[in-house]
């Protein structure tokens, strides 16, 4: 079944039953899996039926840690892009990052970056999480520091006062937390994820690297 096909079954489904579903996507914008899964996820999103509502949920790799990454892990995470290279061709990472900059293991800092966007809509959200994956993996910044966020927020064209004012605020950590505690609930332990909801039931989607059609299939056969 081709992606067209499957959006027709999605829309004579939806015709039968008008309740709204909902598809999860867990995330991390330091996740190097997630970076590398982008261009399926954009394909994934522009075929679904606009009763689909995407929701994205901040799984927060790791806590705040303002130490300097051992550089055990450094080696460690290198190889994981290495081996990302292999099975997602075409992924590109640059590992002057390992040398230009500090790095730190933390992703929670990104994480309310990507709340303090998201509180200006939609299109904040997710311009921030592409800003951030660009930034580590293809222009070696910290993705850990504010000052990344601050100069990544502008080129969002974000209100940089509201920015500035969430990016700390306690409703930014209060959501951070919820949405990590609703990430742990759902099972959810490796990023991506992908969990469709709808009419009392949860479905776990298979991540496919290759192919926006297979999920598509998937979220097809459950509808």
């Amino acid at each position: 079944m081709s992606i067209f096909q499957a959006i027709i079954r999605l829309a004579i489904n939806f015709a039968r039953n008008s309740m709204s579903t909902i598809l999860y996507y867990f995330h991390d914008p330091m996740c190097s899996w997630c970076y590398a899964f982008q261009p399926v996820w954009q394909d994934v999103k522009t075929s679904l039926h606009e009763n689909i509502e995407v929701t994205y949920v901040l799984g927060g790799l790791a806590p705040d840690d303002d130490e300097a990454m051992p550089v055990s892990l450094q080696q460690t995470i290198q190889h994981h892009w290495r081996r990302i290279q292999q099975v997602v061709p075409g992924t590109e990472f640059n590992f002057d990052f390992w040398t230009t900059c500090r790095p730190q293991r933390s992703t929670w800092p990104a994480c309310r970056a990507v709340i303090a966007a998201s509180n200006q809509g939609r299109a904040g959200e997710e311009s921030m999480i592409q800003a951030i994956q660009e930034a580590y993996y293809r222009e070696a910044r910290n993705p850990s520091d504010y000052s990344t966020h601050f100069e990544l927020a502008e080129s969002c064209q974000l209100d940089m006062l509201r920015f500035r004012n969430d990016l700390n605020s306690p409703e930014t950590e209060q959501e951070l937390m919820r949405q990590i505690h609703f990430t742990r609930a759902s099972g959810v332990s490796g990023f991506p994820a992908l969990l469709l909801s709808g009419k009392d039931q949860q479905h776990s989607l298979t991540i496919d690297y290759a192919s926006a059609d297979s999920i598509l299939k998937q979220i097809v056969g459950v509808l």
